[in-house]
């Protein structure tokens, strides 16, 4: 018996040693077809670029891109997954005669006779998403890369999305390391090793000195574009185009390099980034740039390829990098909020219009600040002021009550351009709360100064201060009074008393990027209904409510203790400066997911230094609103009003 098995374990090895000898055979790429691919193509074939950022369903484009096909054949090209793109091509986009899909899993397969066949037969050529550093192992230098470049030349339609896109200009991001390089990483070391950017893959003569992104807008992308073109340029020792291009768009090119949008969400587009950067970078260092340019091609402009030029572009936009952080310049915000936690069922019209006219007043006051010049701090406070002094918010003269019957005011302010703070807690007298922060900030060694000694300090500064009578309505009066009532029927029933949102929001807030890209923030509020025992929320809290550095400001309005534990302010701000995450993504993820999961809700409002905002909240309604360089104010109160994007 153990001979025999001696005998099986040598043949084993034999065999094994044999199939080292051999050469080696590469597995066939899977092959997935739909439709009749010997059918004659029933249009003309014309030559053309489809560009699309890796959004789903942009079908639009694609019949553009089938046309070009003459409505033919086309090959998709990927490498992952399975056929699933040519089912969508064929059974959904339609219009076709047939769709075949090849996924590639080695190099070897980029010689495969069947493969080349059909790349030459097809009428359009199509690179789906996925990890592009596989295409770039397993194509580049190969037959199917030739086959690419000769479909194009011959006047024939190449169409990419994602990785797909990413592809497909002279320059690329190979994404080699096995990682997806974020935008503040690529700043901090534009010339080093994570941002690998290759080259000599296809030779397509509309993207020549070009180099693409995709994913655009909705990933953050502008920052690390930026270091694309930088590294490109070094290594090309010329001018190098970066074109970003949103999730939601398509970038449709003709033959003679004209191109236009295709767009599935409003305001999707493209970004061109201009090259030719002044100021050369250093490896191991992070990104210093004085100027950036940037052009936006929406669905009424004329894109110009290779150029880069655009016809009636959407905006156009200056930035900086400073010490590896992107900067918006020459474009100055203000992005304010006047609480969350509005119940339609409260409000009259003319609450609403009173609120939306306190709210544009604010906006009014804090861009004048921005367009005679004046640092974001002085936006924030001038619109902060404002809000104090309109009863319809929880705040200054709005405030609500505590269980005694008295206003007890709550502030801060924090500068992002030198990380100086100020705040108060529990004033009672104090006009404009957010003057006194600002003082404390200013004329103070110390960051956070409350009740009589912070008044005392106001006393001392010619801080304006008032009678307590002042701050009282009667509207916030009787939300004591059916506080209190509420609170005697639950201790009588033994119940617990779930507070109502107009208990603990209504805080207001601003948010200020000025000309020289400086950011501010504020923060300013009556507190909570019914509160007792000097409790302190949120809002004077630096890093709880409220937060700027150099790339991030943040204001919050909801539920106090939640917002403390969680550090939100903060947290969102170094979710965008360490995880590299947009501040629409980190902002949301803190305010809807990670508060509400711990049991709080509300809002917040969050500006970046390159100009994106937030508005996230959790309730029916917050009070927001922004304005910029044009110094037309937009508002809304409830999540279906309409806000325009910036």
């Amino acid at each position: 018996m153990v001979s025999v098995l001696g005998a099986v374990r040598r043949g084993a090895l034999g065999m094994l040693l044999l199939a080292a000898a051999l050469p080696a055979f590469a597995v066939k790429p899977a092959h997935y077809v739909l439709g009749d691919v010997s059918a004659r193509t029933p249009g003309k074939v014309e030559p053309g670029l489809l560009l699309m950022g890796g959004g789903d369903r942009n079908f639009e484009a694609m019949r553009w891109f089938m046309k070009k096909a003459g409505n033919g054949h086309i090959v998709v090209l990927r490498a992952s997954q399975a056929g699933e793109i040519g089912e969508e091509f064929f059974n959904e986009v339609g219009g076709i005669a047939s769709v075949e899909t090849y996924v590639f899993s080695d190099r070897e397969s980029a010689s495969d006779p069947a493969v080349l066949r059909s790349l030459k037969r097809a009428d359009g050529i199509f690179l789906a998403g996925g990890d592009q550093s596989r295409y770039v192992r397993y194509w580049r230098g190969t037959p199917v890369g030739a086959a690419l470049d000769a479909h194009v030349r011959a006047g024939k339609p190449l169409g990419g999305t994602s990785a797909g896109l990413a592809m497909q200009g002279e320059y690329l991001y190979g994404a080699m390391d096995g990682g997806s390089v974020i935008s503040p990483h690529a700043l901090a070391d534009p010339l080093g090793p994570d941002n690998t950017i290759e080259t000599d893959f296809l030779q397509l003569a509309l993207l020549k000195g070009v180099i693409t992104d995709t994913h655009f807008s909705e990933r953050n992308r502008l920052g690390r574009l930026i270091a694309f073109v930088a590294k490109a340029e070094s290594l090309a020792g010329r001018p190098i185009l970066g074109l970003g291009v949103d999730e939601d768009a398509a970038v449709a090119v003709e033959g003679d390099g004209t191109a236009r949008v295709y767009a599935t969400a409003p305001g999707a587009g493209a970004t061109v980034v201009k090259g030719g950067f002044a100021q050369k970078q250093v490896e191991d260092e992070p990104m210093n740039l004085d100027r950036v340019d940037t052009v936006i091609a929406g669905v009424d402009s004329v894109l110009h390829l290779p150029s880069g030029r655009v016809d009636n572009p959407a905006a156009e936009r200056r930035y900086a990098v400073r010490n590896g952080v992107l900067v918006a310049m020459d474009s100055p915000v203000l992005v304010i909020h006047g609480g969350a936690g509005v119940e339609r069922a409260g409000m009259t019209p003319a609450d609403e219009a009173a609120a939306r006219t306190a709210l544009e007043a604010a906006l009014r006051a804090g861009h004048a600040q921005l367009k005679a010049g004046k640092p974001a701090l002085e936006a924030v406070t001038a619109a902060i002021t404002v809000l104090e002094d309109a009863p319809q918010f929880n705040a200054g003269r709005g405030a609500v009550f505590t269980h005694d019957g008295r206003n007890e005011l709550d502030s801060s302010i924090m500068d992002g351009a030198t990380g100086k703070a100020g705040a108060v807690a529990g004033v009672h007298r104090v006009k404009n709360p957010i003057t006194l922060a600002r003082a404390v900030m200013d004329r103070s060694r110390h960051v956070m100064m409350v009740g009589g000694g912070a008044e005392a300090f106001a006393k001392e500064q010619g801080i304006a201060l008032v009678d307590p009578s002042y701050f009282r309505t009667e509207k916030r009066w009787q939300q004591l009074q059916n506080a209190l009532k509420e609170e005697q029927q639950a201790q009588a029933s033994h119940t617990p008393q779930d507070l109502p949102g107009k208990a603990y929001f209504g805080t207001v807030g601003a948010l200020a990027l000025d000309a020289k890209g400086q950011l501010a923030a504020g923060t300013s509020t009556g507190g909570m209904t019914n509160k007792r025992y000097g409790r302190v929320g949120d809002s004077p809290i630096i890093g709880a409510g409220t937060w700027a550095d150099d790339r991030c400001a943040f204001s919050g309005t909801g539920w106090g203790e939640y917002y403390i534990r969680a550090a939100a302010a903060h947290e969102v701000c170094a979710r965008v400066r360490l995880a590299g995450q947009s501040l629409a993504r980190a902002a949301d993820s803190v305010i809807n997911r990670d508060i509400p999961k711990a049991g709080g809700d509300g809002g917040a409002i969050a500006l970046g230094a390159d100009g994106s905002m937030a508005f996230p909240f959790n309730t029916e309604g917050m009070y927001r609103g922004w304005i910029g360089a044009d110094g037309v104010p937009h508002v809304a109160i409830y999540k279906e009003d309409p806000l325009p994007a910036r």
